[in-house]
């Protein structure tokens, strides 16, 4: 059994498990209230998207805070360096989870949507909800990774999985976006940066998961 197994065993209510399962909790928070965001801006119903947009920038300052705490706390440890900077690395990518769904929020704000076709703001409707689903094969997969690893790895191809199926999605939208010409240039531009940034939050889900492959792999 590994450094890291034991440690997670002796100190599953330690500061820094428990911190690190808050942390998660509201990266998953601010993937579905990003997803909640979209669908209320595109139905033009702006005074939701502003409270959902508000619920993400909480969730991703706190988390940002609790990155921080994590740190803190895992540093007076007594784990060996490369089980601490494992570690580290994976919830750095679950951050990144987080910040590009507050970066997401800030490109939407910005969106005329009421200038936008429907079917771009479907396809964006449909890359939000391909991303949750995406946080929420993450979100399994580290709750699996110590106790149940061959659960987590399968949870973790499930985000590889889902993660093309968001590429997919990006890829048409872009095209659905490059055919339209009654949009203006600078709704296209938002729009354009609106699927990239979602996109971005698929991918660094992806990258959580390859550190969770490597933890399982050295463990």
């Amino acid at each position: 059994m590994s450094e890291l197994v034991k440690w997670f065993e002796k100190r599953r209510e330690s500061k820094a498990v428990s911190t690190m399962q808050q942390h998660l909790a509201l990266t998953m928070s601010a993937v579905e209230d990003f997803e909640k965001a979209i669908k209320a801006s595109v139905n033009l119903n702006d005074k939701e998207a502003r409270a959902a947009i508000d619920r993400v920038t909480s969730s991703e300052r706190e988390a940002d805070k609790l990155r921080r705490t994590f740190m803190t706390e895992l540093a007076r440890g007594e784990l060996p360096p490369t089980d601490r900077e494992d570690l580290m690395h994976l919830m750095k990518r679950v951050d990144m989870v987080a910040d590009w769904c507050r970066e997401s929020t800030r490109v939407l704000s910005a969106v005329p949507m009421n200038n936008v076709p429907p079917s771009l703001r479907e396809a964006a409707v449909k890359m939000a909800e391909g991303v949750r689903e995406c946080a929420a094969a993450l979100r399994r997969a580290i709750g699996r990774m110590m106790d149940k690893p061959e659960e987590a790895m399968q949870a973790a191809d499930d985000v590889e999985r889902l993660e093309e199926r968001v590429d997919d999605l990006f890829e048409k939208s872009r095209q659905l976006l490059g055919k339209e010409e009654k949009l203006s240039a600078g709704a296209a531009v938002l729009m354009n940066d609106l699927y990239e940034s979602i996109e971005m939050i698929a991918d660094w889900c992806e990258d959580a998961c390859d550190q969770i492959r490597v933890i399982i792999i050295r463990r």
